[in-house]
């Protein structure tokens, strides 16, 4: 007889069958941090929208926000310090030396790490974008602790453990994942996903310095020259203030210029879904949605695109979404604010004659505002 037949199957433990069991060396572990990334003279957007959020998590927890500054010593450094306290920080530490004047991974990596070693971080939050996602792998992995990428939400469970909820399986699905046994608790976050908070002129507050302990000759990379990106034409989609974005409801990629002359006539930019980069009818750097950029502008309008979660995700922090789809059924209208049953391909030019006969050059700057 087969044995196969009287094995019973084994199932994973989901979280409910999970146990905690923080070990004895991470229960000192407190506070929530912020990476600040501090390029050039300029910090990243998407450190003030993470301040707002950590602000969330540390009430909740009822712990301190601490901002983190890696830079070379000057204004720069300065500058970030005064900005992270004016978007909510409680305390900021600051590495300041010459090596960390231009983002190379090594000696990021070692600042990072030996902060986090020193003051024990119980949740240390950075941003999704190119500098961010190579830092938090190299800082995971070298701590050995979890990492969530790409979050479209944070909160604290119960027990005060990090949810860190993201879409997988292609965007099709969202799912919370937990840092129950390691510390500190991991999440990067894309530009544009959290709303930005409230600036407020403050002084500038309790700063904790530590030292780099590494100099310039044991670092492996060196910095030849900084060549800068030329590409004036590359889209500013994740800042925009209105946005038009046409998908597979088109029909061809000629139509998408319906889709380019209206956002010209408003003074938007022009993007498009997932499926249409996939085609090879838009760049990539067009592409709007989970696997592309995260938009927050004040009007979005979308022709043709069906809404799929992956495309959702993206999108959901617009202030007003307008969609346009021949389909009534179509999940975009399950979540945006206005739906037009109609033909986006006659729809679009209509709409376009309307806002061209209506709006001066002067008032289609003003559209968003």
């Amino acid at each position: 007889m087969s044995t196969a037949s009287q094995t019973t199957p084994r199932i994973a433990p989901g979280r409910a069958g999970v146990k905690k069991e923080l070990p004895d060396r991470f229960k000192d572990y407190r506070h929530v941090w912020v990476f600040l990334e501090l390029e050039r003279g300029n910090v990243h957007p998407v450190s003030f929208e993470l301040l707002g959020e950590g602000r969330k998590l540390a009430d909740k927890l009822e712990v301190q926000l601490a901002g983190v500054v890696l830079g070379p010593p000057g204004e720069m450094v300065e500058y970030a310090v005064a900005e992270a306290f004016a978007y909510g920080a409680d305390l900021v530490y600051i590495v300041d030396a010459p090596p960390l004047a231009d983002y190379r991974n090594e000696p990021f990596a070692k600042a990072l790490t030996d902060l986090v070693n020193t003051h024990k971080p119980e949740i240390l939050l950075l941003g999704a974008t190119t500098l961010g996602r190579d830092l938090a792998g190299s800082v995971a992995t070298t701590l050995q602790t979890g990492l969530t990428a790409d979050c479209t939400e944070l909160d604290v469970d119960s027990d005060g453990s990090l949810a860190a909820t993201r879409p997988t399986f292609g965007g099709s699905l969202l799912c919370t994942i937990y840092t129950l046994n390691y510390r500190p608790q991991m999440a990067t976050v894309r530009p544009r996903v959290m709303p930005m908070p409230q600036r407020v002129d403050k002084p500038v507050g309790r700063v904790m310095r530590h030292k780099l302990s590494l100099v310039e000759d044991d670092i492996v990379t060196k910095v030849l020259g900084f060549l800068p990106d030329n590409q004036s034409a590359m889209a500013n989609l994740a800042y925009a203030d209105v946005v038009v974005a046409g998908g597979l409801g088109l029909g061809a990629a000629e139509n998408l210029q319906l889709v380019k002359n209206l956002a010209r006539a408003i003074g938007a930019e022009h993007g498009c879904s997932r499926p249409l980069v996939q085609k090879g009818w838009m760049p990539a750097d067009r592409q709007i949605g989970q696997t592309g950029k995260t938009i927050r502008p004040k009007l979005y309008i979308a022709a043709g695109i069906s809404g799929a979660i992956q495309h959702r995700v993206g999108v959901e922090g617009a202030d007003l979404i307008v969609a346009i789809n021949t389909d009534p059924n179509a999940p975009i209208f399950e979540f945006a604010h206005l739906g037009i049953v109609t033909d986006a391909i006659r729809f679009l030019p209509a709409l376009t004659e309307a806002f061209t006969r209506r709006l001066s050059p002067h008032s289609r700057d003003k559209l968003a505002s």
